[in-house]
């Protein structure tokens, strides 16, 4: 009966002309999975990408799933764009989660531990000690870890007690001596996340890793004196993380009020999934179900010889032991249009010529640079900037302060709706505050995601304005990690548009146009959807027409049925979109001209490219916006165009790379699944993420997308 069910589901996902966000999200956690199963990588590599589908999955549950669980616990109707309602599409997305789920612990059980294990580190429990380990085991658990525990009993007399998001909590069941059977009772006992997750024990030529629930468990008849333990289950719960902020009149107290509250209320939001141990009391698990409104189909099974939260790993990946054994990054590259770095001035290489960045290939110092001269310049007057995600020892927020405190004009946007960096931008935009910086805790009502700089200079009589406008984070972490764009200028048009921008950020501006920009809430769609459609007419009247795209996501409708149309007309189109993707390729009458391949691998790609042929006259712009509704209509996001030839061939060439990868790549097949993207006989291997290190300038030059 299931079967004929999910025949039916999968009969009707497949008839829509576009692919569920959520079920697309899940096939790019399959492929980040499929990172971890390459016969290549080492075991630590292996595990930091199975480590990062956990994290990633724990994200989907409290958002997306979250999203869900909004729908249905307040009966609004919801139709996702695979066609199902409410309830059935829960019940498919499940389905997929449990399957995936099953994929990963399967992985880690019959590849990851073995593996592990021939590398002389082991996972297991106290009966493998010896007698001195066991003390020593012991002695931990008495000195650092029982005094941090807190049984919290659930009874007659006492309220449910507070179980915190995703951490490892034991439910035990007990019985007083003598008391029937009906009368037993429950407690938690829950595992504080500042304890490492595995207890480590250093043998000669190896490492031993106890899990911390092992050391626990050992010792949790310490934490019940005089009853009887019917049961001890272990599980982790995850809860509802998504919120919509209200708009707020008084943006400086209220609003921050607001967000600290919504913060508060992620601690005690709805449950929407359960991850429990095999052997766990059905009392107890029943007795939770019928609290939190869930059924059986959110409860996600782990056997005993796997572990439950696979985000532990990062500690094994961390281990100073192993520093030697980690991949080693590639030292960065001089960007093709600064290689001069490290020996002209930032100021002045800018007043001679635009320079773009591409990172992790050409390193952040550039912008920190820039940033670091502007603050003790005596001639630089102003700086501006929005900030959406930062470090946590952050040498911007070190170069603001230093500015302010050298009497310059500081403004800065803190986007403190920054999904799980709320509070770090809180902590941080409080420091400029009180050194006299103009703060903005971003707008209530859209998220400031866009990536802007202004730095004004006096230069003699004249004023310089310098500017960067970025894919990416002011970052210096993720710089290392994330693939992105950023373009350095003082073209006048762009620090024009770019002063512009600001101004209706800041305050109370309608300009009526930019020259350069492509900017949301406002024209972003219409624009994009516009030069869609005039390579759909060029190919309808015999020009030659194309459209690339490289962005993270790729879900707005609208902008997928333009493509579907000139897909139609003729058009070829090739899309690079790492994550999710709505849009159906390959389907005949659809969308035959659409090809779509996604990226995974060393490096995070996070870049956004649009590039439009237009019959030659071509229209090549990079920024921070992704082809999402929330992109086009719930943010402030930015695109600009790139002028400067050398500088729009190097995004060609981007692009250009990203499709001939052939170690990193995925194709979309027209059912909305992924196979990998495997070299032809006899081509040799080309991986986008060691090619851009080796970057052949003449070949840049030379780039075409269309023949």
């Amino acid at each position: 009966m299931k079967l004929a069910v999910a025949d039916k589901y999968d009969s009707i996902i497949q008839k829509s002309d576009l692919v569920s966000r959520d079920l697309s999200w899940l096939t790019f956690n399959d492929r980040v999975l499929d990172q971890s199963k390459k016969s290549h990588r080492s075991i630590f590599e292996k595990l930091k990408f199975l480590a990062i589908t956990a994290s990633n999955l724990d994200e989907f549950f409290m958002i997306r799933v979250g999203s869900l669980y909004n729908y249905l616990d307040y009966e609004k109707e919801r139709i996702d764009y695979s066609g199902l309602r409410e309830e059935p599409f829960k019940a498919k997305l499940m389905s997929e989660c449990q399957t995936f789920h099953q994929d990963q612990h399967e992985h880690f059980t019959q590849v990851i531990l073995p593996e592990m294990q021939s590398e002389h580190i082991t996972l297991g429990n106290i009966s493998k000690l010896s007698e001195t380990e066991r003390e020593k085991v012991h002695q931990y658990f008495q000195k650092v870890i029982y005094p941090m525990l807190t049984p919290m009993v659930y009874d007659g007399y006492r309220t449910f007690p507070i179980l915190m998001n995703k951490l490892l909590v034991f439910g035990v069941v007990t019985t007083s001596p003598g008391d029937r059977k009906d009368m037993r009772k429950l407690s938690f006992v829950q595992i504080p996340a500042n304890i490492p997750r595995f207890f480590e024990i250093e043998r000669e030529n190896s490492l031993f890793l106890i899990p911390i629930e092992e050391v626990i468990r050992e010792n949790i008849i310490s934490l019940f004196r005089n009853v009887e333990i019917a049961g001890i289950s272990l599980f982790r719960i995850t809860r509802n993380g998504d919120f919509t902020l209200e708009e707020s009149e008084d943006m400086d107290a209220n609003f921050l009020e607001e967000v600290k509250r919504k913060l508060m209320e992620r601690k005690t939001g709805r449950v929407v999934r359960i991850e429990i141990e095999e052997g766990y009391s059905k009392w107890m698990l029943n007795s939770l179900l019928e609290r939190w409104n869930l059924k059986m189909d959110s409860v996600f099974l782990v056997k005993r010889s796997s572990m439950l939260d696979f985000t532990g790993l990062w500690q094994v990946v961390g281990n100073k032991r192993f520093k030697e054994r980690l991949p080693q990054v590639h030292p960065s590259v001089k960007p093709l249009s600064y290689q001069d770095e490290g020996t002209v001035e930032i100021f002045e290489a800018l007043k001679e010529k635009d320079i773009l960045l591409h990172q992790p290939y050409n390193n952040i110092d550039p912008i920190l640079d820039l940033i670091d001269s502007a603050a003790d310049d005596p001639d630089v007057m102003a700086i501006k900037m929005t900030i959406y995600r930062l470090a946590k020892d952050s040498r911007i927020t070190k170069s603001l302060l230093r500015a302010a405190e050298n009497g310059k004009h500081v403004s800065v946007l803190f986007e403190v709706k920054a999904r799980f960096d709320e509070e770090n931008n809180i902590r941080e935009a409080k420091k400029l505050q009180k050194a006299g910086c103009f703060v903005i805790y971003g707008i209530s009502n859209l998220k400031t995601h866009t990536k802007l700089l202004l730095i004004v200079k006096r230069d003699g009589s004249e004023i310089t304005r310098f500017v960067h406008l970025g894919s990416g984070n002011y970052n210096e972490d993720t710089a290392r990690l994330y693939t992105d764009i950023g373009l350095m200028t003082t073209n006048e048009v762009i620090a024009n548009d770019v002063s512009e921008f600001f101004n209706v950020i800041t305050g109370h501006s309608m300009p009526s146009q930019y020259q350069n920009l492509i900017t949301a809430p406002r024209d972003m769609r219409n624009q994009l959807i516009e030069y869609i459609e005039k390579e759909a007419e060029n190919a309808r009247n015999g020009l030659p027409s194309g459209i690339f795209i490289k962005v993270n996501s790729l879900e707005d409708s609208e902008t997928i049925y333009a493509l579907y149309r000139a897909s139609q007309s003729g058009v070829t189109i090739k899309l690079i979109i790492r994550g999710i993707c709505c849009l159906r390729p390959q389907r005949p009458g659809l969308s035959e001209n659409i090809e779509v391949i996604s990226i995974v691998g060393d490096f995070l790609e996070h870049s956004r490219i649009y590039h439009f042929h237009n019959n030659g006259a071509t229209r090549t712009y990079a920024g921070s916006a992704d082809m999402m509704v929330r992109s086009f209509d719930k943010r402030l996001e930015s695109l600009f165009k790139i002028e400067a030839p050398l500088l729009e061939k190097q995004l060609m060439n981007i692009i250009s790379y990203n499709l001939r990868d052939n170690v990193n790549s995925y194709v979309m097949q027209e059912d909305g699944s992924y196979l990998p993207k495997k070299p032809a006989e006899g081509e040799p291997e080309f991986n986008i993420h060691k090619e851009f290190f080796e970057l052949d300038p003449e070949e840049v030059s030379k780039v075409r997308l269309v023949n």
